[in-house]
């Protein structure tokens, strides 16, 4: 499951097994569908609203101009991702998508 996360800066990608829905509503639906939070995540970083701004209006905006140019980089990062847990296993695809640059 590729999802878009709050708690990673913009332009990161991490993975992980496991966890809670953090209030994110589509992880709800994910998990109450799958009957558990067991699953496998490319979580893509849009980092936090700033100021005071709802999260639900913050990840429904438009991109920003200079995120806007580096989305199609953090896409391809995701589904690089998703072909690396597929071909090497999560653990190893952790190793490559967490080291530093």
């Amino acid at each position: 499951m590729v999802h878009d996360e709050l708690d990673i800066p913009f332009d990161t990608v991490r993975l992980k097994r496991g966890g809670g829905h953090g209030g994110h509503n589509g992880l709800r639906d994910i998990q109450k569908a799958a009957g558990s939070p067991d699953f496998t995540r490319v979580r893509v970083g849009i980092g936090r609203p700033p100021g005071r701004m709802e999260a639900a209006d913050y990840v429904l905006r438009d991109f920003a101009g200079t995120e806007r140019d580096a989305v199609p980089s953090l896409l391809a990062d995701a589904a690089d991702a998703v072909e690396a847990i597929a071909e090497h296993g999560l653990v190893a695809a952790q190793q490559r998508f967490h080291s530093p640059a």
